[in-house]
Protein backbone atom coordinates (compact mmCIF):
# COMPACT_ATOMS: atom_id res chain seq x y z
CA UNK A 1 0.00 0.00 0.00
CA UNK A 2 1.38 3.35 -0.94
CA UNK A 3 2.15 6.10 1.86
CA UNK A 4 -0.49 8.36 0.40
CA UNK A 5 -3.40 5.38 0.99
CA UNK A 6 -1.96 4.36 4.42
CA UNK A 7 -2.21 7.96 5.81
CA UNK A 8 -5.44 8.83 4.60
CA UNK A 9 -6.89 5.10 5.60
CA UNK A 10 -5.28 6.14 9.06
CA UNK A 11 -6.91 9.78 9.27
CA UNK A 12 -10.61 8.45 8.21
CA UNK A 13 -10.12 5.96 10.96
CA UNK A 14 -8.88 8.45 13.82
CA UNK A 15 -11.90 10.56 12.31
CA UNK A 16 -14.51 7.96 13.14
CA UNK A 17 -12.88 7.97 16.91
CA UNK A 18 -12.47 11.47 17.85
CA UNK A 19 -14.84 12.90 15.76
CA UNK A 20 -17.61 12.84 18.06
CA UNK A 21 -15.94 13.96 21.03
CA UNK A 22 -14.36 17.10 19.34
CA UNK A 23 -15.37 20.20 21.25
CA UNK A 24 -16.86 22.97 19.33
CA UNK A 25 -14.62 24.37 16.29
CA UNK A 26 -13.42 27.66 16.06
CA UNK A 27 -12.85 27.70 12.62
CA UNK A 28 -15.59 26.08 10.08
CA UNK A 29 -12.87 25.00 7.76
CA UNK A 30 -11.25 22.76 10.36
CA UNK A 31 -14.15 20.61 11.70
CA UNK A 32 -11.78 17.78 12.82
CA UNK A 33 -9.36 20.13 14.75
CA UNK A 34 -8.78 18.05 17.75
CA UNK A 35 -8.22 15.09 16.08
CA UNK A 36 -6.02 17.34 13.52
CA UNK A 37 -3.93 18.78 16.31
CA UNK A 38 -3.39 15.60 17.84
CA UNK A 39 -1.49 14.22 14.64
CA UNK A 40 0.36 17.71 13.88
CA UNK A 41 2.06 17.04 17.11
CA UNK A 42 3.17 13.09 15.83
CA UNK A 43 4.38 14.77 12.89
CA UNK A 44 6.28 17.51 14.56
CA UNK A 45 7.78 14.29 17.43
CA UNK A 46 8.79 12.32 13.92
CA UNK A 47 10.44 15.60 11.99
CA UNK A 48 12.59 16.65 14.95
CA UNK A 49 13.24 12.96 16.43
CA UNK A 50 13.93 11.57 12.14
CA UNK A 51 13.27 13.70 9.29
CA UNK A 52 15.09 17.20 10.74
CA UNK A 53 18.13 15.76 11.65
CA UNK A 54 18.73 13.77 7.97
CA UNK A 55 17.95 16.72 6.04
CA UNK A 56 20.47 18.61 8.26
CA UNK A 57 22.74 15.60 7.46
CA UNK A 58 22.06 15.88 3.95
CA UNK A 59 22.87 19.47 3.52
CA UNK A 60 26.14 18.86 5.20
CA UNK A 61 27.17 16.28 2.95
CA UNK A 62 25.32 17.27 -0.42
CA UNK A 63 26.98 19.94 -2.51
CA UNK A 64 24.51 23.13 -3.29
CA UNK A 65 25.09 21.85 -6.75
CA UNK A 66 24.48 18.55 -6.45
CA UNK A 67 21.14 19.56 -4.58
CA UNK A 68 19.82 21.69 -7.31
CA UNK A 69 20.56 18.70 -10.18
CA UNK A 70 18.47 16.70 -7.92
CA UNK A 71 15.68 19.29 -7.17
CA UNK A 72 15.86 19.79 -11.14
CA UNK A 73 15.61 16.16 -11.92
CA UNK A 74 12.20 15.75 -9.34
CA UNK A 75 11.09 18.38 -11.08
CA UNK A 76 11.03 17.45 -14.20
CA UNK A 77 9.44 14.27 -13.71
CA UNK A 78 6.71 16.72 -11.96
CA UNK A 79 6.32 18.51 -14.98
CA UNK A 80 4.62 15.29 -16.42
CA UNK A 81 1.63 15.26 -13.97
CA UNK A 82 1.46 19.08 -14.49
CA UNK A 83 1.15 18.86 -18.31
CA UNK A 84 -1.93 16.43 -17.42
CA UNK A 85 -3.49 18.85 -14.82
CA UNK A 86 -2.79 21.59 -17.83
CA UNK A 87 -5.05 19.76 -20.37
CA UNK A 88 -7.76 18.95 -18.03
CA UNK A 89 -8.08 22.41 -17.10
CA UNK A 90 -8.05 23.68 -20.49
CA UNK A 91 -5.32 24.98 -20.22
CA UNK A 92 -3.80 24.44 -23.18
CA UNK A 93 -1.01 26.83 -24.61
CA UNK A 94 0.30 26.25 -21.02
CA UNK A 95 0.10 22.27 -21.46
CA UNK A 96 2.02 23.05 -24.90
CA UNK A 97 4.83 24.92 -22.93
CA UNK A 98 5.23 22.17 -20.06
CA UNK A 99 5.27 19.35 -22.80
CA UNK A 100 8.51 21.35 -24.25
CA UNK A 101 10.00 21.81 -20.97
CA UNK A 102 9.94 18.12 -20.44
CA UNK A 103 11.42 17.64 -23.46
CA UNK A 104 14.16 19.61 -23.28
CA UNK A 105 14.88 19.15 -19.94
CA UNK A 106 14.78 14.98 -20.58
CA UNK A 107 16.94 15.29 -23.65
CA UNK A 108 19.56 18.36 -23.47
CA UNK A 109 19.18 18.20 -20.00
CA UNK A 110 21.05 15.47 -18.74
CA UNK A 111 17.69 13.63 -17.92
CA UNK A 112 16.58 16.96 -16.02
CA UNK A 113 19.45 17.32 -14.04
CA UNK A 114 19.86 20.90 -15.36
CA UNK A 115 17.17 22.82 -15.92
CA UNK A 116 17.48 24.06 -19.31
CA UNK A 117 13.98 24.82 -20.02
CA UNK A 118 13.61 28.00 -17.82
CA UNK A 119 16.86 29.28 -19.24
CA UNK A 120 15.02 28.81 -22.77
CA UNK A 121 12.26 30.61 -21.52
CA UNK A 122 9.84 27.81 -20.66
CA UNK A 123 8.22 29.04 -17.40
CA UNK A 124 7.93 26.32 -14.81
CA UNK A 125 4.17 25.86 -14.18
CA UNK A 126 2.41 24.70 -10.79
CA UNK A 127 -0.97 22.46 -11.21
CA UNK A 128 -2.02 19.25 -9.62
CA UNK A 129 -5.73 17.56 -9.66
CA UNK A 130 -6.64 19.54 -6.39
CA UNK A 131 -6.28 22.29 -8.12
CA UNK A 132 -8.13 20.94 -11.13
CA UNK A 133 -11.09 19.76 -8.91
CA UNK A 134 -10.87 23.13 -7.82
CA UNK A 135 -11.07 24.95 -11.32
CA UNK A 136 -14.14 22.95 -12.19
CA UNK A 137 -16.05 23.59 -9.10
CA UNK A 138 -15.44 20.94 -6.43
CA UNK A 139 -15.51 22.60 -2.94
CA UNK A 140 -11.75 22.08 -0.57
CA UNK A 141 -13.78 20.05 2.16
CA UNK A 142 -12.56 20.23 5.60
CA UNK A 143 -9.42 21.04 6.55
CA UNK A 144 -6.89 17.54 7.54
CA UNK A 145 -3.67 16.80 8.86
CA UNK A 146 -2.50 13.47 7.59
CA UNK A 147 0.19 11.23 9.54
CA UNK A 148 3.60 12.16 8.32
CA UNK A 149 2.00 13.71 5.15
CA UNK A 150 0.92 16.79 6.66
CA UNK A 151 -1.74 19.37 5.80
CA UNK A 152 -4.44 18.98 3.32
CA UNK A 153 -8.13 18.86 2.86
CA UNK A 154 -10.25 16.25 1.62
CA UNK A 155 -10.25 17.58 -2.52
CA UNK A 156 -6.25 17.79 -1.97
CA UNK A 157 -6.27 14.25 -0.63
CA UNK A 158 -7.98 13.02 -3.14
CA UNK A 159 -6.24 14.96 -5.83
CA UNK A 160 -2.80 13.87 -3.78
CA UNK A 161 -3.89 10.15 -4.19
CA UNK A 162 -4.67 10.24 -8.85
CA UNK A 163 -1.49 12.23 -8.99
CA UNK A 164 0.44 9.54 -8.21
CA UNK A 165 -1.38 7.50 -11.80
CA UNK A 166 0.44 9.42 -14.28
CA UNK A 167 3.35 9.97 -11.98
CA UNK A 168 6.69 8.03 -13.46
CA UNK A 169 7.82 7.79 -9.93
CA UNK A 170 4.60 5.39 -8.79
CA UNK A 171 5.27 3.23 -11.79
CA UNK A 172 8.96 2.76 -11.23
CA UNK A 173 10.63 -0.96 -11.09
CA UNK A 174 11.84 -2.57 -9.15
CA UNK A 175 9.46 -1.66 -5.94
CA UNK A 176 13.30 -1.01 -3.90
CA UNK A 177 14.69 1.33 -6.45
CA UNK A 178 10.92 3.43 -6.60
CA UNK A 179 11.20 3.50 -2.59
CA UNK A 180 14.26 5.23 -2.90
CA UNK A 181 13.38 7.73 -5.28
CA UNK A 182 10.67 8.48 -3.34
CA UNK A 183 13.15 8.90 -0.11
CA UNK A 184 15.57 11.01 -2.04
CA UNK A 185 13.06 13.40 -2.86
CA UNK A 186 11.45 13.90 0.19
CA UNK A 187 14.82 14.56 2.13
CA UNK A 188 16.04 16.93 -0.46
CA UNK A 189 12.49 18.65 0.04
CA UNK A 190 12.56 18.67 3.67
CA UNK A 191 16.27 19.97 3.61
CA UNK A 192 14.65 23.30 0.86
CA UNK A 193 13.04 24.19 3.49
CA UNK A 194 14.97 24.33 6.57
CA UNK A 195 15.87 27.88 6.59
CA UNK A 196 12.21 28.87 5.68
CA UNK A 197 11.26 26.80 8.78
CA UNK A 198 13.22 29.65 10.61
CA UNK A 199 11.15 32.15 9.35
CA UNK A 200 8.08 30.04 10.92
CA UNK A 201 9.65 29.79 13.97
CA UNK A 202 9.89 33.87 14.31
CA UNK A 203 6.46 34.74 13.61
CA UNK A 204 3.97 31.93 14.44
CA UNK A 205 2.69 31.92 18.00
CA UNK A 206 0.55 28.66 17.39
CA UNK A 207 2.23 26.84 15.03
CA UNK A 208 -0.81 24.97 14.02
CA UNK A 209 -3.14 27.78 13.30
CA UNK A 210 -0.58 29.34 11.11
CA UNK A 211 0.30 26.38 8.76
CA UNK A 212 -3.26 25.51 8.59
CA UNK A 213 -4.46 29.27 7.65
CA UNK A 214 -1.29 29.29 5.45
CA UNK A 215 -1.93 26.08 3.55
CA UNK A 216 -5.65 27.18 2.72
CA UNK A 217 -4.66 30.35 1.43
CA UNK A 218 -1.67 29.30 -0.59
CA UNK A 219 -4.39 26.67 -2.15
CA UNK A 220 -7.02 28.97 -2.71
CA UNK A 221 -4.66 31.22 -4.51
CA UNK A 222 -3.28 28.02 -6.49
CA UNK A 223 -6.50 27.04 -7.64
CA UNK A 224 -7.46 30.41 -8.74
CA UNK A 225 -4.18 31.50 -10.73
CA UNK A 226 -3.25 33.71 -7.74
CA UNK A 227 -6.47 36.04 -8.74
CA UNK A 228 -9.22 34.10 -6.12
CA UNK A 229 -12.41 36.06 -5.54
CA UNK A 230 -12.71 38.85 -3.12
CA UNK A 231 -13.84 37.59 0.65
CA UNK A 232 -17.09 39.66 1.35
CA UNK A 233 -16.76 40.46 5.31
CA UNK A 234 -20.07 41.33 7.44
CA UNK A 235 -18.78 44.31 8.08
CA UNK A 236 -18.91 45.37 4.49
CA UNK A 237 -22.71 46.03 4.81
CA UNK A 238 -21.90 49.14 6.36
CA UNK A 239 -19.16 50.61 4.51
CA UNK A 240 -16.36 50.00 7.53
CA UNK A 241 -14.13 48.06 5.76
CA UNK A 242 -12.50 47.67 2.57
CA UNK A 243 -12.67 44.84 0.05
CA UNK A 244 -10.53 41.98 0.39
CA UNK A 245 -7.01 42.44 -2.14
CA UNK A 246 -6.57 39.25 -4.08
CA UNK A 247 -4.49 36.49 -2.70
CA UNK A 248 -0.67 36.89 -4.60
CA UNK A 249 -0.04 34.08 -7.00
CA UNK A 250 1.57 31.16 -5.74
CA UNK A 251 5.38 30.85 -6.97
CA UNK A 252 6.03 28.33 -9.46
CA UNK A 253 9.16 26.71 -8.28
CA UNK A 254 7.86 26.53 -4.61
CA UNK A 255 9.07 23.15 -3.07
CA UNK A 256 5.90 22.29 -1.99
CA UNK A 257 4.86 21.27 -5.24
CA UNK A 258 2.10 19.14 -3.46
CA UNK A 259 -0.18 19.19 -0.88
CA UNK A 260 0.78 16.63 1.74
CA UNK A 261 4.72 16.48 0.33
CA UNK A 262 5.82 15.27 4.05
CA UNK A 263 5.79 16.11 7.47
CA UNK A 264 4.23 19.29 8.64
CA UNK A 265 7.72 21.70 7.95
CA UNK A 266 6.94 21.70 4.62
CA UNK A 267 4.30 23.53 4.68
CA UNK A 268 6.51 26.57 5.25
CA UNK A 269 7.51 27.34 1.50
CA UNK A 270 3.68 28.16 1.61
CA UNK A 271 4.46 31.65 2.93
CA UNK A 272 6.65 32.48 -0.09
CA UNK A 273 4.48 33.61 -2.70
CA UNK A 274 5.54 36.73 -4.67
CA UNK A 275 3.07 38.67 -7.06
CA UNK A 276 2.85 37.65 -10.78
CA UNK A 277 0.57 38.54 -12.93
CA UNK A 278 -2.71 36.04 -13.17
CA UNK A 279 -2.66 33.65 -16.43
CA UNK A 280 -6.15 33.25 -16.07
CA UNK A 281 -9.80 33.86 -15.78
CA UNK A 282 -12.85 31.84 -14.99
CA UNK A 283 -16.03 32.99 -15.92
CA UNK A 284 -17.71 31.07 -12.87
CA UNK A 285 -16.26 30.87 -9.48
CA UNK A 286 -15.61 27.63 -7.74
CA UNK A 287 -15.66 27.19 -3.74
CA UNK A 288 -12.34 26.85 -2.22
Amino acid sequence: MKLSQFALTGMCSLLLLTGCAAPAQRDPQDPFESANRAIFQFNEVADKAITKPIAQGYTKVMPTVGRTMISNFFSNLDDIVVTVNDVLQLKLPQAFSDVGRVLINSTLGAGGLIDLATVAGFEKHNEDFGQTLGYWGVSSGPYLMLPLLGPTDIRDGIGMYVDTLPAPLSRTRPIHSRNQLYLTKAVNRRAQLLDQEKMLDDVALDRYSFIRDAYLTRRQSLVYDGNPPEVKDEDDDFGDTEPTPPAPAPDAHSSLDNPGAGVEPFVAASLVVPSKPCRHSRAAACHS
